[in-house]
């Protein structure tokens, strides 16, 4: 069975092998993989794919492969294998009709072969230029969020579990909920002064960092003790299990958990929606009816519950990001597995393309579903605008006879 050895600079000259390759016939033996076979191309092969690819390809992708229209990916130097892959799946129907549905619909899968081995040979396109202004080093917004709720910690606790009646823990709360709470105080939406002068001296960045600070701390009761019957409130709590959950864990990220929660700011803030005082229509509806001893004992059976830790990561930086993406890539987006493609120097606005594209699940990688499931929008565009600044490789995938 025929081999290929990965990967060498393009232009490279293997002399290993030579008498034995002289001795062999011009073109090798037919692959074992049908999805190698731009490898295998020669010279009148990769002369014929040109002649197709000037007929069907450049008008989108340029000359030479490198694309001058936004939104068109750069194929110059892309990986021969990769790239027949990709023209096949279009010509089979497995992606979305577009553009490169009626550009190969009539092309035979030996011209496919052809033209993926064309632009396998070329120089691939330049680096994208470094940013006007260099970019300040973004901080790490756990630890930025850490120095910013030490002004929290007198009052509920220094990793966010309360020890003092009347204040709420803030672990086990989505971040979510965390900055609409903040944000309803510092609005005046929740009565409470001091919180109201408090939160309005908190910036929006460190509001987030704040939230994500406690959200990634390790949930423990409140300690602080609880009035009521907790036996009795299970009972009287089932009203609140459609949004709080049956033992006080939310599964809405923008509805507070209630486990392990501070039973006096429960009770307290349970009666601020019954008075009107804090203003909800679907809570104030839920508490009319209850009187002052089943708030307590609601309050009670919340606090003997354990919290959960909200389902949120710790932010990757971009070198965390881009030592993920190299596993498959390659080392700064060169890709060394001629299946995969080098993103390397690839236009950003189509890498960022891609990229949502598997977060929403439009095109398909278990994959890259997984990797893109938890990337922001703004980690998306910083990964996609990295690699389109890298020097790409071109690689040659040389085929060595038989043993």
């Amino acid at each position: 069975m025929s081999r290929f050895v990965l990967p060498l600079l393009s232009c490279a000259v293997m002399l290993a092998g030579a008498a034995t390759a002289l001795a062999q016939p011009a073109k090798p033996a037919a692959p074992a993989r049908a999805d190698l076979r731009p490898i295998y191309a020669t010279a009148p092969d990769v002369a014929e794919g040109k002649r197709l690819a000037e007929v069907s390809c450049t008008r989108c992708h340029g000359a030479n492969g490198i694309s001058a229209t936004a939104g068109i990916p750069h194929i110059a130097a892309q990986r021969g294998p990769y790239l027949y892959m990709q023209l096949r799946a279009y010509l089979k129907g497995a992606r979305p009709q577009s553009a490169m549905t009626g550009a190969v619909k009539f092309l035979s899968d030996d011209a496919l072969v052809k033209v993926s081995a064309y632009f396998a040979s070329l120089d691939p396109a330049r680096p994208a230029p470094p940013p006007q202004k260099a970019a300040a080093q973004k901080p790490d917004p756990l630890q930025t969020g850490k120095a910013a709720a030490a002004a929290c910690a007198g009052c509920h606790g220094e990793a966010g579990v309360s020890s003092t009646p009347g204040s709420p823990s803030l672990v086990g709360l989505d971040p979510k909920y965390f900055v609409a709470a903040m944000n309803a105080y510092k609005s005046g939406q929740r009565k409470h002064d001091l919180m109201k002068s408090l939160a309005g001296g908190v910036a929006e960045a460190d509001l987030g960092g704040i939230s994500l600070f406690y959200a990634l701390q390790k949930p423990a009761r409140a300690g602080t003790p609880a009035a009521g019957d907790a036996k009795a409130g299970k009972a009287a709590a089932a009203a609140c299990a459609g949004c709080h959950g049956d033992r006080g864990v939310a599964a809405d990220p923008a509805t507070p958990s209630l486990a392990g929660q501070d039973a006096q700011y429960l009770a307290t803030a349970t009666l601020a929606y019954k008075d009107g005082s804090r203003k909800d229509d679907a809570m104030k509806g839920v508490v009319a009816s209850l009187d002052d001893r089943a708030i307590r004992d609601i309050a009670a059976f919340y606090a003997a519950q354990q919290p959960q830790a909200p389902k949120v990561r710790k932010p990757l930086s971009l070198a965390e990001w881009t030592e993920r993406c190299d596993r498959c890539h390659g080392i700064n987006g060169n890709s060394g597995d001629p299946v995969v493609p080098a993103i390397a120097a690839q236009r950003a606005d189509w890498l960022e393309q891609v990229l949502n594209a598997y977060r929403t699940g439009a095109r398909k990688s278990s994959a890259m579903g997984a990797m893109t499931s938890v990337m922001t929008e703004a980690e998306v565009k910083e990964i996609a605008g990295h690699y389109s600044r890298q020097t790409a490789r071109a690689v040659s995938f040389i085929v060595l006879p038989s043993n």
